[in-house]
């Protein structure tokens, strides 16, 4: 099983070039459902039935882990035997006839314009490690991007003029996203000083920089975000992604449309934007209650 697991791996990571992330999750849902396998005295992926399948996921259930973790291991197993099948190191795909667990729909969280303000003006800007964490901020929101796409960013990806970035987002596909004004001003201080400052002259040519001048992670990102919070006393939960949705959000609801919102945040399929709409909504209703005079019974 350990020589199916490493090919099929391996396969992901020079035949498709997924993400290291991607690869990790891919390896550890492996390594989960094979110790499962094991217990049920089993040694080859070819032995695996649909009710096996089926014994699998009612374990995870019993032990009540999250839908989308459920969801996660189903898309992994889909996967690994689709790859068997083709490698016909299977005859029969075991996970034909099973479907994903129905989610529970989970509206994004977001900040109000307020709150992104407060956030945004965090760093101290005579620092060079500020003017870092205020870039930082400011293009999250500014553009939309994911942490693993931010802390990706070269100095060539960057066309200062048009004021745009060249992004290689998930399965490696590109696109270009928009920063504004106060992000332009943020990214020339940040360049012309506190870069030049933690780059403490090695040859790197990433955006984003930690104390040792090398290229900051997405764990340094998330550190350096609760880091702020936790000095600033907020009592905000706030992640990369919160700036993410934060930035989808506020463009709906100032009128953007859909599909421009969808290329924007580099969805592959205008359904994973759809949610939110939902947020949309709710603020439209929360605006019909408060404003319009029938709204309320007297």
């Amino acid at each position: 099983m350990d020589r199916n697991k490493q090919a099929f791996l391996d396969y992901l990571t020079f035949e498709k070039q997924y993400a290291d992330d991607t690869i990790l999750s891919y390896e550890e849902d492996l390594c989960h459902f094979s110790e499962f396998l094991r217990q049920q005295k089993m040694h080859s992926f070819s032995q695996v039935t649909y009710q096996d399948i089926r014994s699998f996921l009612k374990m995870m259930y019993e032990k009540q882990y999250a839908k989308k973790t459920i969801a996660r291991h189903i898309s992994t197993l889909r996967s690994f035997f689709k790859y068997l099948l083709q490698e016909e190191q299977i005859t029969v795909n075991p996970m034909t006839l099973i479907s994903n667990p129905k989610q529970d729909k989970k509206l994004p969280n977001y900040l109000n314009d307020t709150e992104i303000e407060t956030i945004l003006g965090l760093p101290d800007l005579k620092d060079p490690f500020g003017q870092r964490d205020a870039l930082i901020l400011e293009l999250l929101y500014a553009s939309g991007i994911r942490v693993s796409e931010l802390v990706s960013i070269q100095l060539k990806h960057i066309k200062y003029t048009e004021r745009n970035i060249k992004i290689c987002g998930k399965g490696n596909k590109e696109r270009y996203v928009l920063y504004g004004r106060q992000c332009a001003k943020l990214l020339e201080l940040y360049l012309q000083d506190g870069r030049k400052k933690l780059l403490h002259q090695k040859p790197t040519s990433y955006l984003f920089l930690n104390k040792d001048g090398n290229q900051l992670s997405t764990a340094g990102v998330r550190y350096i975000i609760n880091k702020l919070l936790k000095q600033s006393g907020l009592k905000l939960h706030v992640s990369p992604h919160t700036l993410r949705h934060t930035f989808a959000t506020h463009l709906l609801n100032n009128g953007a449309d859909l599909k421009s919102v969808q290329e924007l945040l580099g969805h592959e399929n205008l359904s994973t934007t759809q949610i939110y709409t939902h947020v949309s909504n709710e603020r439209l209703r929360s605006v019909y209650l408060h404003t319009h005079p029938r709204a309320h019974e007297k």
